[in-house]
């Protein structure tokens, strides 16, 4: 049973009970209901609540249309393209669109009966409030991810610990593969990943605050941003002077600082001494020396905008 997913399951269940209760209550055409579950069965709480209040907006209108459509000019197929072309704009004006679909397919039934009696009207929109009802009932459970959700946090560290590492390696002549393309495209997709998770997570609860997660995640995209810029500066580095080892010294304790609690205070007052010590120090005496200082310049300007990221990020928090 591995290979039946729990929405799969959750969708098979309640397009079965929507049918059946739809068949129990004597309405025509029970098997719409089914359908209109399996269309409403969505990933979050939040999803599901938007498209079923949508989708109550889309039949409403349909059937107020296809009332007037066909009792004016007649139950054929002309008349209901006219419907079409007339319920479409009408759905995208008021932001319904996730119901154009199945309010269409309950048309139909009017226009295989040919009637709009209120039997049939209201044949119709309970078949469309039983299959979104199910549905709605049915997501009132999600599994929690959250613990999925804090497994990413800790790849994410430390992945990029490991990242780090690697570069106070080069920096000390060592080799290492920090230009590894398939670690950043592997990391970059994990960190995609992590974050939908975090906002599926935000939208499963109405009333708790789950926003952390989310604005985690965006933290450290935005970081792994500055990191790829970072990797690539070390195409410019060619010697390893005074210099490049204490750069590699300080990137070093950046590496054994990424954790979660961190708030890079710290971390920043070294960096701006660095800087200063940097700047007291004689000037380059060779071109080499003079490119090599200025690309850790340059680099050293990434990490403090490594560092502000995750700062202004602990301060929001505390705030």
């Amino acid at each position: 049973m591995n290979f039946i997913g729990y929405r799969t399951l959750k969708t098979a269940v309640g397009a079965f009970l929507a049918m059946v209760i739809a068949r129990e209550l004597g309405l025509k055409y029970s098997v719409a209901a089914g359908i209109i579950t399996i269309l409403s069965i969505q990933t979050t709480k939040r999803q599901s609540l938007e498209v079923a209040i949508k989708r109550v907006i889309a039949s409403i209108l349909a059937l107020g249309i296809a009332f007037i459509a066909f009792n004016i000019l007649g139950y054929n197929e002309i008349t209901f393209g006219i419907f079409i072309l007339i319920f479409i704009p009408l759905t995208v004006k008021f932001k319904a669109e996730e119901g154009i679909v199945v309010s269409s397919v309950l048309v139909t039934h009017l226009l295989v009966e040919k009637s709009t009696d209120i039997y049939w009207m209201r044949n119709e929109l309970a078949l469309m409030l039983i299959g979104i009802g199910v549905a709605l009932i049915l997501n009132l459970y999600m599994p929690s991810i959250e613990s999925q959700i804090k497994k990413d946090q800790v790849y994410i560290e430390k992945t990029m610990k490991d990242i780090f590492m690697k570069m106070a390696e080069a920096m000390r002549g060592e080799k290492t593969d920090i230009g590894n393309k398939h670690l950043i495209k592997s990391f970059e997709k994990r960190l995609d990943s992590a974050r939908l998770r975090a906002y599926d997570n935000l939208n499963n609860y109405f009333t708790k605050d789950m926003s952390y997660y989310v604005k985690y995640m965006e933290m450290r995209i935005r970081q792994f941003e500055v990191i790829k810029r970072m990797v690539g500066s070390f195409r410019r580095f060619f010697e390893t002077y005074e210099q490049t080892i204490m750069m590699a010294d300080f990137t070093e304790k950046v590496a054994r600082s990424i954790y979660e609690e961190n708030t890079a205070e710290k971390l920043l007052k070294d960096l701006y001494k660095l800087k200063s010590d940097f700047r007291s120090m004689e000037l380059p005496s060779t071109r080499e020396e003079f490119e090599n200082r200025a690309s850790l310049f340059e680099f050293l300007d990434d990490m403090e905008h490594f560092l502000k990221i995750k700062r202004k990020f602990k301060r929001k928090m505390r705030s």
